[in-house]
């Protein structure tokens, strides 16, 4: 792959991975910890919406970021056609 590609590849992955951690923290740490108090005023399923969010929700949520980063991998690397 000529450098250029290879700047611009991984530029492009650097991107996305800085996107999906922003959500990554975004769940974790402000829906689990910062807002939990403004999140517990709302019920999902029975329970408080800051509790879900700290218990199961981050979990959920990791496991939808780790599929969009596959899915936007599979994309980029057939785009810079380094792929498997």
């Amino acid at each position: 792959m000529p450098e250029k590609n290879l700047k611009r590849y991984w530029r492009t992955n650097l991107s996305y991975l800085a996107i999906l951690l922003s959500a990554w923290f975004l769940v974790s740490f402000l829906c689990g910890i910062v807002w939990v108090e403004e999140l517990n005023t709302i019920r999902l399923g029975g329970f408080k919406l800051g509790f879900w969010f700290a218990q199961q929700g981050s979990i959920y949520a990791f496991v939808i970021i780790i599929l969009i980063y596959i899915r936007l991998m599979n994309r980029l690397d057939r785009k810079y056609n380094v792929n498997e």
